[in-house]
């Protein structure tokens, strides 16, 4: 019996990591608006109702499938490093750490990401999508269990910051489940862009009106008053830097697996490691083993460990870093490193990344950690499909307790700079211009005449380990896509994790306490080091993910009881 009911319709469906962001979408779509316009509209409401985790001045990076064009692309949501950044600060003055507070900052990108989304793919305006989100800061919401558990947990860092505990504190105390939690300031900035865009467009149209309500953002009053606040604290973010910022849009990465083509951004994200697992288990005969068996979640785990080194040795930022990105998901590197999986022995450290001569930096191996696994709260999920075909996929983030909020705004600007590594010669060390190494990862399906499936997560190193096992367990297994959700997982920490101070847990394997005990067992005596997690557990990602079957046109969306999410449809 599913724990949620999986929804199902033929006109359109909407999925997200809270019910009221997927509301909002709904509300675009009944309006006439397209996937692009709901996913929008989505996307900033998670940024207030989810604002622990997704800041509406943090990231979104985006995967469209435009369905008259037959085409994918790639909006890169994630903004770089001040061009005023002094990497040997952290290196000499913060012991190789990327300290909490405003050195944390990166240029905030979603604003943009989402209008550059509608001025070329969708048809409202922001102000129509960004009304809900308007709305449920104005007038408040109730706190969920979600928000109320990570609020919790961070309450000391809260407390560093009294901006940021007067938003979402309550006398220096974390919220309860059911509280009314306004953002009034939030509500004002976000209205502000949308008067300013009202204005414009009378006078100039959509275009003009759009383009100012970047401006309000990157060039108006929002920007005076991030850029003065960073002058008054010493932080590195400038006026120009706001300015210049556009994000980028990209031909996305793409691999065949079991008739299927999968997408994913670029590796300025962890994306590409999904593509990467499904190269090295296209020559596995996963059926054979039984779901969710020893040797099922053994061969999982030893190919994530060793598409993570991967990741660890090359992925940055393209722009700044020489990525063998061809060769990391050539199926012949694959094949020759599949070889390295052992099925009765796990590698016992960190795995060895590939030899591709030319390339990569130095990895980052910390000092092994004992203690359990530290969850690392960030980043929401929305996906919709349009009853034109339309498939959006977007995953924004960035967390409200990393640094402080600009006063009178009621936002945190992207501290995304704490996914970099301060080490020389790193692949994602921290330059001027440089965007850090991401871990949201939007993906999807495409098929042409059969499957559409826009799918991703929160949950940082764990997002791509729990979208590959609902991948796996919708083409592979055959489960119906909230089945494949709610199937228990397993989630390796064998590598250095990308959220600072990059902790470190050798041979470590946590899994949901539903995985059967002698299961556990084996693979125990395999080499993992077994950490029991919950029968449901936060801690192995939240799966949003929409199946689209093409030939019969039946819309099924899946959403993940691990997290608040929600999916809707008609």
């Amino acid at each position: 019996m599913p724990m949620q009911p999986m929804v199902q319709g033929h006109r359109y469906m909407v999925s997200a990591g809270h019910y009221l962001a997927t509301e909002a979408g709904a509300k675009m779509l009944e309006a006439g608006g397209n996937a692009v316009d709901a996913g929008v509209a989505a996307g900033i409401a998670l940024g207030v109702v989810h604002s622990d985790q997704v800041q509406f001045s943090g990231v979104a990076p985006i995967l469209i499938y435009l369905a008259e064009r037959d085409q994918v692309v790639s909006i890169a949501g994630l903004g770089p490093w001040p061009a005023a950044t002094r990497p040997e600060v952290f290196i000499h003055q913060h012991e190789g750490q990327i300290p909490l507070g405003l050195l944390r900052t990166v240029v905030p990108a979603a604003p943009d990401a989402w209008i550059t989304a509608l001025a070329r793919y969708g048809t409202m305006s922001f102000a129509e999508v960004a009304a809900p989100a308007i709305r449920y800061a104005r007038e408040g919401f109730a706190v969920h269990p979600v928000m109320a558990h990570f609020i919790g947990v961070y309450r000391d860092q809260y407390r560093m910051f009294p901006d940021n505990a007067a938003i979402w504190l309550r006398d220096g105390e974390p919220p309860k489940v059911g509280d009314l939690h306004v953002q009034a300031d939030l509500a004002r900035t976000i209205q502000f862009m949308a008067d300013e865009e009202t204005a414009a467009r009378a006078k100039g149209g959509r275009a003009a009106g759009l383009e100012a309500a970047r401006a309000a953002f990157y060039k108006g009053d929002i920007a005076r008053s991030i850029v003065r606040f960073h002058e008054e604290h010493d932080g590195w973010l400038t006026a120009a830097d706001m300015a210049a910022y556009q994000s980028p849009v990209e031909k996305p990465l793409r691999v065949d697996f079991q008739g299927q083509t999968v997408y994913s951004c670029g590796p300025w994200c962890q994306g590409p490691i999904l593509l990467q697992m499904l190269r090295l288990l296209e020559g596995v005969d996963l059926k054979a083993m039984g779901h969710n068996s020893a040797d099922y979640i053994h061969t999982l785990a030893e190919a994530m460990k060793l598409a993570f080194a991967d990741r660890e040795r090359y992925y940055g930022d393209p722009a700044h870093v020489d990525v063998p990105m061809d060769r990391l998901l050539a199926s012949d590197y694959a094949a020759a490193r599949r070889r390295l999986i052992d099925p009765q022995q796990a590698i016992p450290e960190m795995a060895p990344a590939g030899d591709i001569p030319g390339f990569g930096g130095v990895p980052f191996v910390p000092m092994p950690d004992p203690q359990p696994t530290a969850l690392h709260p960030d980043t929401s999920y929305c996906c919709v499909v349009d009853g034109q075909g339309n498939v959006w996929s977007a995953t924004p983030s960035d967390v409200s307790f990393e640094s402080p909020v600009i006063p009178g705004l009621g936002i945190v600007p992207s501290a995304r700079g704490a996914q970099s590594f301060a080490r020389e010669g790193h692949a994602s060390a921290p330059a001027p211009g440089k965007r850090p190494r991401l871990t949201p990862n939007p993906a999807m399906v495409v098929t042409p005449g059969k499957l559409a499936m826009p799918f991703g997560s929160p949950g940082g190193d764990t997002q791509p380990q729990g979208m590959l096992q609902v991948l796996l367990n919708h083409v592979i297994w055959g489960m119906d896509i909230q089945d494949a959700i709610e199937a228990p997982r397993a989630v390796t920490h064998a590598f250095p994790m990308t959220f600072e101070p990059h902790r470190y847990h050798p041979g470590r394997l946590s899994v949901e306490g539903r995985i059967e005990p002698k299961v556990r067992d084996d693979l125990a005596g395999r080499g993992h080091e077994i950490e029991v997690l919950d029968g449901i557990a936060t801690g192995a990602a939240g799966v949003c993910a929409i199946s689209a079957n093409l030939e019969t046109g039946l819309l099924s969306g899946g959403a993940d009881p691990r997290r608040a999410a929600r999916a809707m449809g008609f």
